[in-house]
């Protein structure tokens, strides 16, 4: 059966997945279970054949080589130039363009083992994918479509276990995009994509346990994730910064002493 036909599939077995998803305590630990949902079977924009051929933005021959090998189903390839295209990094920004590369990944590598050596690269391009549909790309075929999007999130969540897409997952649970607002999911997804180092999810779950939004209260764990997240941070991530620096000011001497216990337990459990 093909990718495309399994539409109905998925949104039945969606679901149940999320019923019997990974367990995590309010403070984002976990408290049993496996550490994904079960696998999800894709929607998939589009197919191969559907993806028109375009000619190369330029004549370097490293982007010709690498326009070949994305023609030939080099996943790497293809991901690179949807990179490319969506960063505008070396040739003229294009989402549609990128948008198209991502489904080539996705429609060809949907089913491939989550150990094998593409893996992160296909569950990337989900989240891309997913992403793309939370807003749709102006004046195109890609409309906004927040079902989609949950189902390329869910997807890669689930089966590839990406903590990107846990953490896109858990705010359309959080703020209730698409669907009805369930902070306890919002809560499980976001503790799987925190304790595997996504900073955004580690931020935004301090944040959480930290002024007591949707949990209980616990201000030194909420500081742990919250200086924990704001050690990853990147450039861009001033909320990250900004919630951290709100936070610490407002903790106690107790408190701090308690985060920095927690933080240095957490790290010495990663060592091990």
């Amino acid at each position: 059966m093909r990718i495309i036909e399994r539409i109905v599939a998925v949104a039945l077995a969606w679901s149940a997945a999320v019923l019997v998803g990974p367990a995590f305590a309010f403070d984002g630990s976990p408290v049993g279970g496996s550490d994904a949902a079960p696998a999800l079977v894709p929607v998939v924009p589009g197919s191969p054949a559907a993806i028109a051929k375009k000619p190369a933005a330029k004549a370097d021959p490293s982007f010709t080589a690498l326009q070949y090998a994305a023609e030939g189903g080099h996943p790497i390839a293809q991901w690179k130039l949807g990179r490319m295209y969506a960063d505008g990094n070396g040739v003229a920004q294009d989402d549609l363009r990128a948008f198209e590369y991502f489904s080539r990944i996705a429609n060809a590598h949907a089913e491939d083992s989550p150990s094998a050596p593409q893996a992160a690269i296909v569950a990337n391009a989900f989240v891309a994918l997913g992403r793309y549909y939370l807003d749709g790309i102006p004046n195109s075929k890609i409309k906004a479509d927040t079902e989609r999007a949950r189902e390329m999130f869910s997807y890669a969540a689930s089966y590839f276990g990406n903590a990107d897409a846990q953490y896109d997952l858990a705010r359309l649970y959080l703020k209730g995009i698409g669907m009805p607002r369930d902070a306890k999911y919002g809560v499980r997804w976001l503790g799987l994509a925190a304790q595997k180092g996504q900073h955004q999810a580690q931020a935004l779950l301090g944040q959480m346990l930290f002024n007591g939004e949707a949990l209980p209260r616990q201000m030194a764990r909420g500081l742990m994730w919250l200086t924990l997240a704001r050690d990853n941070a990147g450039p861009e991530d001033t909320w990250i910064r900004d919630s951290y620096a709100k936070a610490i000011a407002k903790a106690s001497e107790d408190d701090r002493a308690m985060a920095l216990q927690m933080l240095e337990h957490w790290v010495q459990g990663k060592r091990d």
